[in-house]
């Protein structure tokens, strides 16, 4: 498994918006000596951004991040993790183990999830058939 992407609380505002952009993610574990801290969005951010009128290269990451994020363990059941992340509307829980963060679970991989379940169903192979994906208009 390789180590989840993670940034520290007092890195700024454009440092978290290079990650993101480097690694095409959405949703960033915020770190602390170590220890997770709290979690920033693509969202948080903008936010922070619009409202406050933040200059991105002094502002930091733990201005802007959520704190006490929800975290599971790896072998939390998923349909328990399903139904925290509908009935709080989370868009991700931090997956947390002995070494510290070990992942992030996103609304988009339980949308994943769900897809292949259904297909599995209906009998599918796991990966999507080219005709059964949305095409653009």
């Amino acid at each position: 498994m390789k180590k989840p992407i993670t940034i520290e609380r007092t890195a700024s505002l454009a440092d978290a918006h290079r990650v993101m952009r480097q690694y095409q993610i959405h949703h960033l574990p915020v770190i602390e000596q170590g220890n997770l801290v709290g979690v920033v969005t693509q969202r948080d951010l903008n936010l922070f951004e619009a409202v406050d009128q933040a200059d991105v290269e002094s502002s930091r990451v733990d201005e802007a991040m959520t704190e006490h994020p929800f975290i599971v363990t790896s072998d939390t059941a998923l349909d328990e993790v399903l139904d925290i992340m509908a009935d709080h509307k989370y868009s991700s829980v931090i997956v947390m183990g002995h070494a510290g963060v070990e992942g992030i679970f996103t609304a988009a991989d339980a949308c994943r999830v769900f897809a292949e379940m259904l297909r599995v169903q209906a009998g599918m192979s796991a990966e999507p058939h080219e005709a059964s994906r949305p095409q653009p208009a």
